[in-house]
């Protein structure tokens, strides 16, 4: 229903014309069962349809004023109002009278001028109803105008910020990548740096391919994670072990795309890369309590290397990453980084489980 409503709202010629209609119908309708009520002639229904189409007229002149007056500060729109009311109460009462006299009184005719305008304080305060109706819809959709302004402006700069921090992945990531890549052209290891500069191509074909403000499945970012994972493992070789220990359940709910490479570069960088003998990653995901539980555990030195001590203000990965999930779950999302056991870090990510539908391309 509201569906079929919303052009009609978005219509605001349209919305007047029916709006308008269906109230001096309702007048009719109205008028004609207080006539019945009070057992008025069969003909005093001309009058009522007289009336009724005279007001109906008249307000479709006091339209254009109201739009006149409708960039007046507020005094001069009540004073206009006001007058606009009255003055058309007169003209209509007048016509009104007139007709009754005609219809009803068979021509008879008041000895006094004023009795053409008796009952104008009546009609006066229906035209003060509906210019108050007018009115009120008016400020109501200049409310919703504001509101949708307002609305689209916030959308817009979150989107904003949410490619920003998406984006800033890129440098922080390919400084690292070639900076590795480098060392190994001047150790001659060119077969393995032309290597890692095709899964780079791999890896950032797969950034470029997702938009950043869409979220993908579990099993779409873990399918990422693995790209990032060839690049390191060109650098590392047996050195780098990784572990997966995840719940099917779990694959197929949303998160937002390459929300785990910050983490799975991080722990690379303080738990394997300073570590004659490597290091391993264990991947993990699960659903519990109506959340989706991600963890991403090393067996490093731990909190001991982390960032700032893994107090909250990380390094550029973590810090960007709690930033996303602030932007995107507000509140109902959270980033902790505790000791492993018996050794290490671990990064947990708690987030709404959605198991909806997402674009995977």
């Amino acid at each position: 229903m509201s569906l079929q409503l919303a052009p009609l709202f978005r219509d605001r010629t349209r919305l007047f014309w029916v709006l308008n209609v269906t109230g001096w119908t309702g007048y009719v309708l109205a008028a004609y069962l207080g006539a019945l009520a009070h057992e008025k002639p069969d003909r005093y229904f001309i009058v009522i349809l007289g009336t009724a189409t005279l007001g109906f007229a008249l307000t479709l002149l006091m339209r254009p004023a109201f739009r006149a007056l409708w960039p007046r500060p507020p005094a001069v729109i009540a004073v206009g109002m006001l007058g606009m009311c009255y003055s058309m109460a007169l003209v209509w009462r007048f016509i009104q009278n007139q007709l009754y006299f005609d219809v009803i009184k068979g021509g008879w005719q008041p000895s006094h001028w004023a009795d053409y305008f008796g009952g104008v304080l009546g009609s006066f305060y229906i035209l003060l109803c509906w210019t108050g109706l007018y009115f009120g819809i008016k400020y109501y959709q200049r409310l919703q105008d504001q509101t949708e302004q307002t609305l689209k402006a916030t959308a817009a700069a979150h989107q904003a910020q949410l490619k920003m921090l998406r984006y800033q992945l890129h440098p922080h990531f390919l400084f690292n990548t070639l900076n590795a890549i480098s060392t190994l052209i001047l150790d001659s290891r060119n077969e393995l740096a032309n290597q890692s500069v095709t899964r780079l191509s791999r890896f950032l074909r797969f950034t470029l391919d997702n938009d950043p403000m869409k979220r993908v499945t579990l099993r779409k970012e873990l399918e990422a994670v693995d790209l990032y994972l060839e690049i390191e493992r060109v650098r590392f070789g047996e050195r780098l072990t990784i572990r997966r220990d995840i719940e099917s359940g779990a694959l197929d709910a949303l998160v937002p795309s390459l929300i785990l490479q910050p983490l799975v570069e991080n722990a690379i960088k303080y738990a394997v890369t300073p570590r004659e003998e490597g290091g391993t990653l264990a991947l993990g995901a699960r659903v519990q309590a109506g959340q989706l539980v991600l963890t991403l555990a090393d067996d490093g030195p731990g909190l001991s290397a982390a960032p700032n001590g893994g107090n909250g203000s990380c390094g550029v990965g973590l810090k960007n990453t709690r930033e996303r999930l602030r932007q995107l779950y507000n509140d109902q999302q959270a980033l902790t980084l505790a000791p492993n056991d018996p050794r290490g870090l671990v990064a947990t990510i708690n987030l709404p489980l959605d198991p909806g539908v997402a674009n995977d391309g």
